[in-house]
């Protein structure tokens, strides 16, 4: 793990490979190791930035004033410690809401975006009640030992036919969460809306979606395809809402032939 200090914030992340840069921005209840399959094959490819966010992983605990505009500037600032001037920018779940916020703070920095499993914010994929019982669940939930956290949402990430294994790499990840990560994390996304975004990102921009996924279900997938525009959907069949890593061969070469399609690459 490399290391930089932000604003007063030790900021974690792996750096490895060479070629055009390629940021990997993880949910919330992980850290950059979910990203081992995508790290270990698309490096011949892409030069690949995985970091902690703040509250997460090897990376300090942010203040509780914290917000997802933060993230966004505290990336940016990553960005240019390592002088990465233009950068293809995915965000799986949470990670792709933190991608939507940095696109409209950072635009000169995308050249382009990649979509997994994601949201227009709760608020803004999610029907009324869902947002704030979602959110109710995950302040409670900060508090539990990792030993009841895990099983609440590892259901969730994957379908039933998921392997021991892949189920238990998460797991493992997910058991090191940070509770005030957690939560200003939470907090973060529960009550946002970027439909806004949507309509005015100019780059290209590819969604993945696993077929199965029970937290961010296919017709939010739907959603981004249509405000997005040109935008191209690719669904995962028999893959959750952690695509990445249930079908690991499958999300990489979509990420590989989309980024070595575009101009400038």
């Amino acid at each position: 793990m490399h290391r930089v200090n932000i604003n007063g914030l030790s900021v974690a992340y792996q750096l490895t490979g060479q070629g055009p840069a390629l940021v990997l921005l993880h949910g919330f209840t992980v850290d950059s190791r979910m990203w081992k399959p995508q790290l270990d094959s698309l490096s011949k490819n892409f030069t690949l930035i995985a970091w902690d966010a703040p509250g997460a992983g090897q990376s300090s605990d942010p203040p509780a004033s914290f917000t997802i505009n933060d993230w966004a500037d505290c990336l940016a600032r990553l960005l240019d410690s390592i002088r990465v001037k233009q950068a293809h920018i995915l965000g799986l779940s949470r990670g792709g809401i933190l991608a939507q916020e940095f696109y409209r703070r950072h635009p000169k920095l995308v050249l382009s975006l990649i979509l997994s499993d994601t949201y227009a914010g709760w608020k803004g994929s999610l029907p009324d009640p869902v947002p704030e019982e979602r959110l109710a669940a995950c302040i409670r939930d900060a508090s539990l030992p990792p030993h009841q956290f895990v099983p609440k949402y590892l259901g969730g990430m994957f379908t039933d036919s998921a392997t021991e294994k892949v189920k238990q790499e998460l797991a493992d990840i997910m058991f090191e969460f940070h509770p005030i990560g957690f939560r200003l994390m939470s907090i973060g996304i529960a009550r946002l809306d970027t439909r806004d975004i949507l309509a005015k990102i100019k780059v290209p921009t590819l969604l993945i979606w696993g077929e199965e996924d029970k937290r961010s279900p296919i017709n939010i997938a739907y959603q981004f395809r249509d405000e997005i525009p040109g935008s191209k959907l690719v669904i995962i069949s028999k893959a959750g809402h952690v695509c990445n890593l249930e079908k690991p061969d499958q999300f990489n070469k979509i990420v590989k032939d989309f980024c070595l399609s575009l101009p400038g690459k």
